[in-house]
């Protein structure tokens, strides 16, 4: 069933329901992603302030068959917030619902609306003297709705899981214009479909988060920080296990960090300090948390002296305090941006199971270079098997000149992930760019529930169009 463009027609309807200041046409900034790889040609925007407002919006979209394209804080990477071909959509952003419904620290609980950033809501955390574990690069515009309909990661993903295992209850506008009262704020719950489950990763596709129940945790009463060569990533994984064995599992963050990596932080951004000397082939970077009593630099200490009697490490740096920590993480954070300023052929977010990494990237890196002499950076959040492995072109030369052979590239990457038991979108969701990729790689059972789960609660496809599903199914 075709969609019918959100038009000036349907924006009189619109506005005769709801607050004439809810809606306005969206500016550009609403109309591209951050790679400006592809825009929105056009879109009616509409700033709801409740949920009953959001209802009335799905209400009347479904009524006139108009696509509705969700839009938390547009930090996504694979085009889950554009929508270049189709009927001009509904642009629908929560930014006006950011309210903190409320904090129960003893029960380690916040509930906020979706519009909230997720840096509003660490701050509203430890207000309360908790802490909200996830944490993105784009944390001060990502927005909650977005971060569960992503079921985003971060770097804390290790130690506290991803943003599904952080929410306990969600509301949500479903695709007829239903409100899903979902805000409980229990741990067990066992009164049939998990309706919640369904709606985190779904990118908009079932229908619109706005507002959750998120579990809070203890603040580690210290930090510690640190930056170790290893030989290897097999290496990685053995200093990895030794340090949450050291910790009983206080380990936050495990980054692995590529020799290319540094080489080209120091080409584009050598206002990065490097803690350790040259650009090692391979390095980690370490965070544990520990309760009173303990000396995290201590522990650290102890690790690094293991590490290094067993062959794993011969050089590494302990943050001796915050400002040497907040450089590390610069430099961890900083690799994203130096990739972009090289500027890469064929970049992938991929997931492997933890045993499988030290195998996959020989055979990956010469998959590549079979192809061409290509520069590989490979890094990530090593701990819970997530990395982004990246291709770019040889000194001197631009991406543009192999633009012929990315697919090539890619294929051989996510056939190589696929072969090891892994995923080929770990952190990022589908979207609109890998909707071909779910197709391809797939389980033809897990597909097929896919499609008549989106047939029964959206018939007629008005939710996110074309995202994860390609459109018609």
């Amino acid at each position: 069933m075709p969609l019918n463009p959100a038009d000036a027609a349907f924006a009189e309807t619109l506005a005769a329901i709801l607050p004439r200041d809810v809606l306005a046409p969206a500016p550009p900034a609403y109309l591209e992603e951050p790679r400006q790889k592809a825009r929105t040609p056009a879109a009616l925007l509409a700033r709801p302030r409740t949920t009953a407002e959001v209802a009335e919006l799905v209400r009347a979209c479904a009524a006139a068959r108009v696509g509705i394209l969700p839009w938390g804080g547009g930090t996504g990477l694979v085009q889950g917030q554009v929508m270049p071909e189709g009927p001009t959509p509904l642009l629908l952003s929560l930014e006006r619902m950011n309210a903190l419904r409320g904090v129960w620290p003893e029960e380690g609980l916040i509930a906020a609306e979706a519009g909230m950033t997720l840096a509003a809501l660490q701050e509203a955390a430890a207000d309360a003297g908790r802490l909200f574990p996830l944490s993105l690069a784009s944390e001060g515009t990502a927005r909650l709705g977005g971060v569960l309909s992503t079921n985003a990661g971060g770097v804390a993903v290790l130690r506290y899981g991803n943003a599904r295992e952080l929410c306990l209850g969600i509301e949500a506008v479903l695709p007829d214009g239903s409100v899903l009262n979902g805000m409980k704020r229990l741990r067990k719950d066992n009164t049939g479909y998990d309706l919640r489950d369904l709606m985190i990763g779904a990118e908009g596709t079932l229908g619109i988060v706005t507002a959750a129940v998120l579990r809070l945790f203890p603040r580690p009463a210290a930090t510690g920080t640190a930056m170790f060569t290893v030989a290897s990533p097999a290496a990685a994984l053995s200093l990895l296990a030794r340090a949450q064995d050291r910790t009983a599992g206080g380990v936050t963050s495990f980054e692995l960090i590529a020799g290319e990596g540094l080489r080209f932080l120091a080409e584009k951004m050598p206002e990065i300090r490097q803690p350790l000397a040259g650009a090692p082939d391979w390095s980690v970077m370490a965070e544990i948390g520990v309760p009173p009593g303990l000396d995290p630099a201590e522990i650290l200490s102890v690790l690094f002296e293991e590490a290094a009697a067993a062959g794993l490490t011969d050089d590494g740096v302990i943050a001796s305090g915050a400002a040497q920590r907040d450089q590390m993480w610069a430099l961890r954070e900083s690799l994203p941006e130096a990739n972009r300023r090289i500027g890469a052929v064929a970049s992938h977010d991929i997931a492997l199971p933890l045993g499988e990494i030290a195998a996959f990237l020989p055979r990956a890196d010469a998959a590549v270079r079979a192809i061409g002499p290509f520069r590989i950076n490979a890094f990530g959040h090593l701990g819970d098997g997530n990395l982004h492995y990246n291709v770019f072109p040889p000194q001197g030369r631009k991406p543009a000149e192999f633009a012929g052979v990315a697919a090539a590239i890619t294929r051989a990457v996510h056939d190589l992930v696929q072969a090891h038991g892994g995923s080929f979108s770990a952190e990022h969701g589908i979207g609109r760019m890998k909707v071909a990729e779910l197709v391809r790689y797939g389980d033809p059972a897990r597909l097929g529930a896919m499609r008549a789960v989106k047939a029964a609660l959206d018939p007629q496809g008005i939710m996110n169009p074309g995202a994860v599903l390609a459109a018609g199914g």
